[in-house]
């Protein structure tokens, strides 16, 4: 789960020289190679840990299977279309973005295009160089009073809406996630789609690719908008229509936010290497909850709970139940859940399993890993919250908290522990009959014979006439033999 440590990062496209300096301001060693072939990249990719690409450098799933060593994908922009991030999901690789690099210039952009649009500006241009003056035949339109319908609120949506009304424009539009309430609050009605389209005189779309808003704009809407809203005939090509204004994907085209891009994309690496924290991540959302210290022995916590679960239950078949309890774990689920299936997984797969890939390999694997809430955690954890992990269908639970910034153990399947057992090292765990005598002294004969030391040991309630102990080892012992006979049920585990 641990991130490695990140030293060498790759820059396969042209980007600003401020990223370089950043990444290497930051301690990490920088190769600045664009325009590479794809055999070049499979070479070059195979000992970094880091890769930073604009839009050129297709970063596919064979680049990621060469990259024997890569623990993130930076895109000095916006969109990922050019990164294959479930194949970097499955890997466990981190992808991240710069999500505000490139919003104002592509609000700008918008903005220009609209103007020309209303003005007709680049077809009189174009005139003007083949020595006409046809003033009359473009004639446009004021944008004061027209209505404007943003389709996409967030930060380029917003940005656009606001400018256009400096113009006298009437903004109106729709986000499925944006709530009315914000968008009213930079000037926007929000109305359901199929009341936008008669009403704009011009609409701008800024949504991410997705397959519900692939073909949001089709000949059905068209023909909803106001008559003039530019329906292309269908015998002809889009660019070439005389009311269509066209550009090569320039909305990020501008050196200031070229330079905001690389100058983010580096500074998220450097804070990742050396561990204040994520930002801009586009598939690990968990990991960057890793980061926080107030997250992260919660963390550490679910992945010694799955842990634990896994070497209990290791025949045992079901779902996995992840319940968090209490206030304070009200939107935990989210991190701790990929937490739990990466304890879980650690044994049963082939892959490293990280917060990145977990779930995704759990379903792989056909494990079935669902969460809960429960808004009151039982005394005493009701001010710091539980969490219980279970395998649906058996009697394997386990449940802990977190005592200051310690994982610490509080109930195995049933059996409560009155001192809350911290979970960290080398941990023999096992259950034995209240009534034998031999468990203990056999135990310590064992670790004086290795030179080990016992570093702690609690004991459980007793349920169905059997205890739980859990013994903290200076290191693990090589053999179990000597105490199974003693014991209903033993295992050592390395948390």
């Amino acid at each position: 789960m641990a991130l490695g440590k990140l030293q060498k990062v790759l820059i396969s496209d042209t980007l600003d020289p401020c990223c370089r300096e950043i990444l290497q301001a930051g301690g990490l060693r920088v190769q600045e190679k664009p325009g590479l072939s794809k055999e070049e990249l499979l070479r070059e990719i195979r000992d970094c840990e880091g890769l930073i690409v604009r839009s050129a450098t297709k970063v596919t799933a064979e680049v990621l299977e060469a990259a024997e060593h890569l623990q993130v994908v930076g895109r000095a922009g916006t969109g990922v279309d050019n990164v294959d991030v479930e194949a970097a999901t499955r890997k466990g690789v981190l992808v991240m973005n710069t999500p505000t690099g490139n919003s104002l210039s592509a609000a700008e952009l918008t903005c220009g295009m609209i103007l020309c649009l209303a003005r007709q500006i680049p077809q009189a241009a174009a005139s003007m160089k083949e020595g006409k003056w046809d003033r009359k035949k473009y004639m446009g339109m004021e944008l004061n009073g027209k209505t404007l319908g943003v389709l996409g609120l967030g930060r380029i949506g917003r940005e656009v809406a606001t400018r256009m009304q400096a113009f006298g424009m009437k903004t109106i539009g729709y986000d499925p996630i944006i709530t009315p309430e914000t968008s009213a609050a930079f000037g926007v009605e929000q109305l359901p789609l199929e009341q936008i389209w008669p009403r704009c005189d011009f609409i701008t779309v800024h949504t991410p690719l997705l397959p519900s808003t692939t073909g949001l704009l089709n000949d059905s809407t068209f023909a909803k908008c106001r008559r003039g809203v530019q329906e292309p005939p269908k015998d002809r090509d889009l660019v070439n229509h005389p009311n269509v204004i066209c550009c090569p994907h320039l909305g990020a085209s501008t050196r200031e936010a070229q330079s905001r891009c690389g100058k983010e994309i580096a500074m998220q690496i450097v804070d990742m290497a050396t561990g204040k924290g994520l930002a801009g991540t586009v598939n690990g959302q968990a990991l960057s909850k890793a980061f926080a210290p107030q997250t992260k022995p919660w963390i550490a916590l679910a992945r010694a709970l799955g842990t634990v679960l896994h070497a209990m239950g290791k025949q045992a078949q079901g779902s996995v139940q992840v319940c968090t309890l209490g206030t304070p774990l009200q939107e935990a689920g989210s991190y701790l859940t990929p937490a739990v299936a990466v304890g879980i997984l650690a044994g049963r797969v082939q892959k490293e399993v990280t917060l990145v890939n977990a779930l995704l390999l759990a379903q792989e694997a056909g494990l079935k890993v669902t969460t809960t809430h429960g808004d009151v955690a039982p005394e005493p954890d009701s001010s710091t919250g539980l969490l219980q992990v279970s395998i649906q269908g058996t009697l394997h639970r386990v449940a802990g908290t977190v005592q200051g910034s310690t994982p610490v153990l509080r109930e195995l399947s049933g059996a409560t522990f009155k001192q809350l057992v911290p979970l960290a090292g080398p941990v023999l765990i096992y259950r034995a009959k209240a009534t034998e005598p031999n468990t203990l002294p056999t135990l310590a004969g064992l670790l004086g014979k290795a030179g080990i030391q016992l570093q702690s040991y609690h004991s459980s309630s007793t349920v169905a006439g059997e205890k739980w102990s859990v013994v903290g080892l200076s290191a693990p012992l090589s053999s179990l033999g000597e105490l199974k006979p003693h014991a209903t049920e033993v295992f050592q585990l390395q948390l």
